[in-house]
């Protein structure tokens, strides 16, 4: 072989993995990226179903026709222009309604949200982290929340100690988060033996250091993949309570919306149907925005 026909099969052999390598990238660039697009599209959805509902909870007066608790029209009118969502059996306009039983719904779920992320959190990174006898503790006590029946548990709760909101977030709270204890317990487990903790520990970093600094930021992820069925499983047993007439009778609820438009159902199907279907749709929504969140 002449030293040109040696320098062209170099030149040849070097174009050639340069294209390969461009086209590789090339594929696993297009392959994130329709990868990525129901997860945007997820995203997107997300956002637009719980816009209005949180506009509704934080900004009522911005949609508000009308007092929702007085009588503005004939009773059980059908949707119309002036009535979107139709009037109750008392006048009442139920789009002004359904916009006020929204701030319920959501801090019936942020709240137990809070409450069981920060419990679940605690006692994952303890038993985690200390392991022994603390750790065996600590799970036969999720094991036993877990088995709980949480509607029943928030029933007696309510029925003994008064219907309200508090009462509400703090049982629910206090029972869902058993999920989240477990997963991160055992991500904490795996942090434990890296390392940078085995460092840190050999410096003389104290326990709280050491958990802070080396492994929380770790095992924050889970959050996201029991933040939705938490909030929806929250937002969905207030709405059943009130369904059973046991919500807090200072605000106005979409599942106590629910129950009365049943009774009415044979002269007024959008009474129950229109709570119903934001009931869905914010619960659609949490999903949709806290799943896409988890996957990034």
């Amino acid at each position: 072989m002449t030293p040109g026909s040696a320098e062209r099969s170099r030149a040849w052999l070097g174009w050639r993995q340069g294209f390969a390598q461009f086209a590789n990238t090339s594929a696993d660039a297009a392959l994130n990226y329709r990868l990525g697009k129901p997860r945007r599209f997820q995203l997107v959805l997300g956002c637009l179903l719980l816009l209005p509902v949180v506009l509704a909870a934080g900004y009522p007066t911005l949609m508000l026709a009308f007092d929702p608790l007085a009588n503005v029209g004939p009773q059980l009118a059908q949707p119309s222009a002036r009535h979107p969502f139709g009037t109750d059996d008392l006048g009442r306009d139920l789009f002004s309604a359904v916009v006020a039983g929204a701030r319920s719904s959501l801090l019936v779920g942020g709240g137990t949200a809070a409450i069981s992320i920060t419990v679940g959190l605690l006692i994952g990174i303890v038993a985690g982290y200390f392991g022994g006898l603390v750790d065996d503790g600590l799970m036969r006590l999720t094991e036993m929340i877990m088995v709980l029946p949480r509607f029943f548990i928030a029933l007696l709760v309510v029925a003994l100690f008064g219907a309200s909101l508090a009462h509400v977030c703090l049982v629910l709270g206090l029972t869902g988060w058993p999920g989240l204890a477990r997963i991160v317990r055992l991500d904490t487990l795996s942090y434990r033996e890296r390392g940078h903790v085995a460092a840190a520990i050999t410096l003389g970093a104290s326990h709280l250091t050491i958990v802070r600094d080396h492994i929380l930021p770790f095992v924050r992820q889970p959050i996201l993949s029991v933040a939705a069925p938490i909030v929806t499983s929250a937002i969905l047993t207030e709405a059943g309570l009130s369904y059973l007439g046991l919500a807090d009778p200072n605000w106005i609820s979409w599942g106590k919306l629910i129950q009365n438009g049943q009774t009415f159902v044979n002269h007024g199907w959008w009474l129950a149907v229109f709570p119903g279907i934001a009931l869905v749709l914010t619960c659609v929504g949490v999903a949709f925005v806290l799943g896409a969140a988890d996957r990034d």
